[in-house]
């Protein structure tokens, strides 16, 4: 069973679809790890495990403690820890909070949300060796309001502006969520990395 690297994310830009799934538990790792490409632990567990209102109330030793068990379980898949709120409020606090994820998960990756603004701490945490996936469009830590994205002109311009400056400050890939689908291939065809859905 061959293991699936950022390499071999990026080798599958405009050529095959990348499969990801979320996952919070060894059950579904397992079960996820024979069919995807990546796993994201992502900080919805915070909603679907904890019942809590928004992800805004999910605290990193809780994500740390699901991310241990589904990379314990994971053989394949690229692995991605999805940091909490908070955690990366600047670039010294990002890379000390994901320099402590990667040790104590061994995850492959971590995810961010966020566009133009965070270009500096991606740009600060993959030159020191993490590597990032970037998320734009509704960004659930940042606003409850779950409406879909980009349906004028102001925002279309925003994502775009968005994932060209965190693709050219180091991502490997971008999230985009809840993008009306016309942007979300705008944005795919106009960067050089791969984008996921959802």
């Amino acid at each position: 069973m061959q293991k699936i690297t950022i390499r071999k994310i990026l080798k599958k830009k405009n050529k095959t679809p990348i499969v990801c799934i979320s996952a919070y538990s060894k059950t579904i790792a397992e079960i996820a790890d024979k069919h995807c490409d990546m796993i994201l632990v992502g900080d919805s567990l915070g909603m679907v495990l904890y019942g809590m209102k928004s992800t805004r109330e999910v605290k990193i030793e809780t994500m740390i403690l699901h991310a241990k068990t589904v990379k314990r379980f994971s053989k394949r898949s690229l692995v991605v820890f999805d940091m909490p709120y908070k955690t990366y409020l600047n670039k010294y606090d990002a890379y000390k909070n994901a320099k402590k994820v990667l040790k104590q998960t061994k995850c492959d990756a971590i995810k961010l949300e966020g566009g133009k603004e965070m270009s500096d701490t991606i740009k600060y945490l993959t030159k020191n060796k993490i590597p990032v996936m970037g998320h734009i469009g509704l960004q659930p830590q940042a606003s409850v309001n779950f409406r879909v994205k980009g349906k004028n002109l102001i925002q279309e311009q925003k994502i775009l502006n968005d994932a060209e400056s965190i693709s050219k400050s180091g991502v490997f890939a971008i999230v985009i969520e809840c993008v009306v689908e016309k942007l979300a291939k705008k944005v795919t065809k106009s960067i050089s990395i791969p984008t996921i859905g959802i």
